[in-house]
Formats: C-alpha cells, structure tokens, sequence
C-alpha cells in the first residue's frame, strides 16, 4: 500500500493484513481509518500464501509494478493452534507452524531486502511476548516466536552496513477474532477471556490498534533503533504470579 500521514510517500507490504492485528497496522499506516478496502483509496489487497516462496516473490514483483518502489516490510501472518500439551502435539503440525510463523517471514524478508537496501526502509516483524515468557499447552508456537525475535536481531546485525533497520514487536493479549476463537475452543470461555484480561497490569487487553501504533512508529520515527523487541503486553511480563498449582506428593 502507499502511505499517507506520518509515512506519506511511502510503500508498506503487510502480511495477514485482512484482519486482526494486521488489519490494525494497515490502518495505522493509513491514518486511522475505520475502513480496510472502501475508505483506504491507497491499499491494493493482494492474495498469497507466504508459505509458498514463488507467490511470495510474485507479490513483491506485483508491488514494485503497482507502486515503483518498497520501503518497509510488516512481517504479521501467522496462527495460534488450540491449546495443546506436547504429547497432543505432532511433528508435521509442528512443521506446518514453522512454515508460516518463522520460515514465512525468514522468505518475505529475504527476497524484499534488495528492495528495501536500495530505500534503506526497514522491516517490522510480528513476534510475541510468550517467545520470552513461555506458554502453556503452546511449545510448537513459543519455539516459533521465539525464533522470529531471534532472527530479528542477527538480521539486524547483518542489514545495518545497507541502512535497513530490523525490528519486531511482540504483543501480548491483543483482542482479536484468533483470540476470541481460541477462547470460544476452551470449555469455559468467558472464563478464559476474564483470565486473559486480568493478565495486565493496566486490567484490560490490547486493542489491533495499539499495535498498529507501534508498527508505524518503528517505521517512521524510531530511525535509531535496530534489533529491537518492542512489548506492546499492557505490562503483562512484570511481576509474580500463580505459576504453580497444587500438587500431591508421590510416593
């Protein structure tokens, strides 16, 4: 899409842009509207499937066509499974999770960063504050996320001799319909909604909006930070907590 407002003249890829967090960040880059296609006359919806690297670079052969240059990547697309324990888990749904939440973005990152070298844009990926934290019943996802930050800091390292800066925010509880649909898997789900609400500090969830609001500020005004993690978690990472619960001695 090319950008008005505070990244006027600019072109920003998004991925999983349609909903979420991602429609969150589209609007972000588009001033605000509350509208994704009718309302927003400089975003072109474009469908691929980023686990497939030759729509992949389609996708940034058609952007370059439509708009002439690429100046800042948001790596978004990703999934959730349901709560799972490992022993639930398998190793090709594992495989499948890595496809779309790491090697997605190791792929969109890598076929666009020619692009972005010459505009010395940067890139934004969407990790997660579980990649630090851990999370229960999740391990497939927390290793992939975790990954994601990982990768953000040694591309960093790598893309500062061309001017490209590599950044990644990892959110919290954002209020999103993949939460709602998580929460609505569980068998009590205004009790699981109530538990992800209270996990804040400041008592509520994240809004896609807040998010949005981050991404647009490491494009376009955070010119001195690379290889940054940036939580937009409401505080949830701060202070103790019930971790434990109770257990009967054996034996």
């Amino acid at each position: 899409m090319a950008v008005g407002g505070r990244y006027a003249g600019k072109v920003v890829l998004v991925t999983g842009g349609g909903r979420g967090i991602g429609a969150g960040i589209v609007r972000a880059f588009e001033s605000g509207s509350q509208a994704l296609v009718q309302e927003l006359p400089g975003t072109v919806f474009m469908p691929c499937d980023v686990t497939r690297e030759e729509e992949v670079g389609a996708l940034i052969a058609d952007t370059l066509h439509r708009f002439g240059h690429l100046d800042c990547v948001v790596n978004n697309a990703g999934y959730h499974p349901p709560p799972q324990w490992p022993e639930e888990t398998s190793a090709q749904s594992f495989r499948q999770l890595l496809e779309l939440n790491l090697l997605a973005t190791y792929t969109l990152t890598k076929l666009a960063l020619p692009h972005l070298r010459k505009s010395q844009g940067n890139v934004i990926n969407i990790s997660s504050l579980v990649g630090a934290i851990g999370q229960g019943q999740a391990a497939p996802y927390v290793a992939t996320k975790g990954a994601v930050t990982a990768m953000t800091k040694a591309l960093a390292l790598d893309e500062s001799q061309y001017g490209v800066r590599v950044n990644c925010i990892s959110p919290g509880n954002i209020w999103t319909p993949l939460w709602e649909e998580l929460a609505a898997s569980t068998p009590d789900p205004e009790a699981t909604i109530q538990e992800g609400t209270m996990a804040q500090p400041l008592g509520r969830m994240g809004q896609p909006a807040e998010v949005g609001a981050a991404a647009l500020f490491l494009a376009s005004e955070a010119s001195f930070c690379t290889g940054l993690e940036l939580l937009v978690t409401g505080g949830a990472e701060l202070g103790y907590g019930c971790k434990a619960s109770h257990r009967t001695p054996v034996g």
